[in-house]
């Protein structure tokens, strides 16, 4: 299977655009490190730098590797919003 994940707030917390002090949430990064061990594609996809323009791909990829995160590609281009509906969506804390 293929895993779209977000990263602020499901797998760290952040406060606003606050990303150098985003604090790793270890429970949720195993969960998705375990889909990534049984061999789904895990794909982070996150709006960060959207709003200011800035080019933060490299800056969370090192982040992500920090932290342990095991993925196969990391994506920038999601768009902000407040709420998303999908019939494919789930919440971290239902994993």
């Amino acid at each position: 299977m293929i895993y779209f994940v977000d990263i602020d707030n499901t797998i760290c917390k952040t406060v606003g655009n606050d990303y150098p002090n985003a604090v790793p949430v270890q429970e949720n990064i195993n969960k998705i490190n375990n889909l990534f061990d049984k061999g789904n594609i895990i794909v982070y996809w996150t709006s960060r730098g959207r709003s200011s323009g800035k080019d933060l791909h490299f800056f969370t990829i090192g982040q992500l590797c920090r932290w342990g995160c095991r993925f196969n590609s990391v994506w920038m281009n999601k768009p902000s919003f407040d709420v998303l509906i999908d019939d494919k969506a789930i919440n971290i804390d239902k994993l």
